[in-house]
């Protein structure tokens, strides 16, 4: 979707001493942290929720089928919200990936790569031949 280094063969190669230097920076230590810091309590609710409803359903047969209107009773309630839960965290991460996350690797990615991007300057070099 629109990645030079995906859709083109790069020839620069960066060196792992670079790579090396942004894992120790005061910057990259500050992403994974505000990463894992989201990610890892998510993760944890999520599946605790998850669990909760499987054990439910396994040995709660009579509470998942308590009928709430119609047809439609607690297990089914709780499967949908298991659905509606999982876009809502992905809604979520984005949002919150593109607020604390992706200003703190975009300013990693243009230290590493320049202004325009070793993918860039690639393609460049290769049209110019």
């Amino acid at each position: 979707m629109g990645n030079v280094a995906l859709e083109e063969e790069v020839d620069a190669v960066i060196p792992a001493a670079t790579f090396h230097r942004v894992q120790v920076s005061d910057e990259f230590q500050e992403l994974r942290k505000r990463h894992r810091s989201f990610v890892f309590p998510v993760a944890i609710a999520f599946l605790l929720w998850y669990f909760a409803y499987v054990l439910l359903a396994g040995y709660a047969h009579d509470f998942m089928s308590i009928k709430v209107f119609g047809s439609v009773n607690v297990g089914l309630l709780l499967g949908l919200a298991q659905i509606v839960s999982t876009f809502a965290i992905t809604t979520w991460y984005v949002s919150y990936a593109g607020r604390r996350l992706d200003p703190i690797a975009a300013g990693i990615r243009h230290e590493i790569e320049g202004p325009l991007g070793v993918a860039n300057d690639t393609a460049d070099q290769k049209e110019s031949k």
